[in-house]
């Protein structure tokens, strides 16, 4: 007879006892395989390349570095295996059409490539929360860090109880979906449910569809109010799930949002760019900012970041975090001097070279910037 779903639930795991990936050591992976999840969604399986373990927390992040083309690409990936099996690391990556990183990645790498990566970073995860029932909400590749976290209760056998529901457009797009099945006949405290917007050519769904609203979730979890919740997916998707929680009273010191723009930067996937209609006040110090391969001149502020301004001036700009974590914006500065309050996304090696991370970085001077 099956066991009803515990109320109890010890706190999130966080592995320990293995060896630290230090920063300063050699920051290069080795693919150990490549894995189909979807027809659009591939997992990619690493190794360090020397003999040692990974430490991170569920949740966390790698930055990489690509070389396309000619041209030197940095983005960010959500680590989707869990820290309770450290001898390896995955990310799992959707392919976006016309996204030159993705692409590559689905066309060209193959195990025994190699790439460059930052050690693991980022504060979205259940790593030390004493929270007995979390609610999961994920859409389309935003599952990673969730799977991440639910990977480890699993092989830990935590008493937690797990609401996961996951959003994708068909039964075809729902990004491991055997897994949670197989998870969640084997520990009942793991209960996934999908929501699709349409079938798939070779099956006819029978779940939930739509959209996620109120009246799904009351549905799906009728105690979602009583929950810590986690949330990750494209940026609509996050909005309408947030208005959806607040409108229904939920307690939103309970709520976790990641931040990240998982999809490559492309004109459609990359951050809405802010309209600039206001006229700067004459009275701010005015710096100018030459961008030395584009040979676009813009101005900017005092007091505003080198990434804000571009944004304002129409410039689209790799970014990603905002935070100054993930390194994404990173660039060379050929000339001037920032003020920068980085969150560990740039080594001190890299700011005596002259690289900053835009992000984070006030002009103190005029800039030409390599970009």
């Amino acid at each position: 007879m099956d066991a009803p779903v515990p109320k109890a639930a010890a706190s999130a795991p966080v592995p320990t006892g293995y060896f630290r990936w230090e920063p300063e050591e050699d920051d290069v992976l080795i693919c150990r395989a490549v894995r189909e999840e979807t027809h659009d969604v591939k997992t990619f399986v690493f190794a360090p390349r020397h003999r040692r373990q990974f430490e991170f927390v569920s949740g966390q992040f790698l930055t990489f570095e690509f070389e396309i083309g000619g041209e030197i690409i940095h983005r960010c990936y959500t680590i989707s295996s869990p820290p309770t099996r450290p001898d390896t690391v995955a990310i799992t990556v959707k392919r976006v059409p016309g996204g030159p990183v993705s692409n590559w990645l689905h066309d060209e790498f193959q195990p025994g490539m190699m790439l460059k990566a930052t050690v693991p970073m980022g504060v979205f995860s259940w790593s030390g929360m004493q929270a007995t029932k979390y609610l999961f909400i994920s859409g389309g590749s935003g599952i990673t860090p969730m799977m991440s976290m639910t990977r480890a209760s699993f092989d830990l056998a935590l008493i937690s109880d797990i609401a996961f529901v996951h959003a994708a457009r068909s039964p075809a797009d729902i990004v491991f979906r055997d897994e949670l099945d197989f998870m969640a006949k084997r520990n009942r405290s793991i209960r996934p449910t999908f929501i699709v917007e349409d079938d798939a050519p070779r099956e006819t769904w029978s779940g939930y569809r739509g959209r996620i609203d109120g009246a799904k979730l009351a549905m799906i979890c009728p105690d979602f109010r009583d929950r810590t919740v986690f949330v990750c997916g494209p940026a609509p998707f996050m909005r309408a799930v947030k208005t959806t929680l607040k409108e229904a009273g939920f307690d939103m010191s309970r709520y976790h949002q990641e931040s990240f723009n998982f999809d490559d930067f492309t004109e459609a996937a990359q951050d809405e760019i802010t309209e600039a209609t206001e006229e700067i006040d004459s009275g701010v110090r005015v710096f100018q900012l030459e961008f030395a391969k584009t040979g676009r001149t813009i101005e900017c502020p005092e007091g505003m970041t080198v990434l804000e301004a571009a944004r304002r001036a129409g410039m689209r700009l790799p970014s990603s975090c905002s935070k100054g974590l993930c390194g994404t914006c990173k660039s060379k500065l050929t000339s001037g001097s920032v003020e920068m309050k980085h969150g560990g996304g740039i080594r001190q090696r890299e700011i005596d070279a002259g690289m900053a991370l835009l992000c984070c970085s006030r002009p103190k001077t005029d800039l030409v910037i390599e970009r």
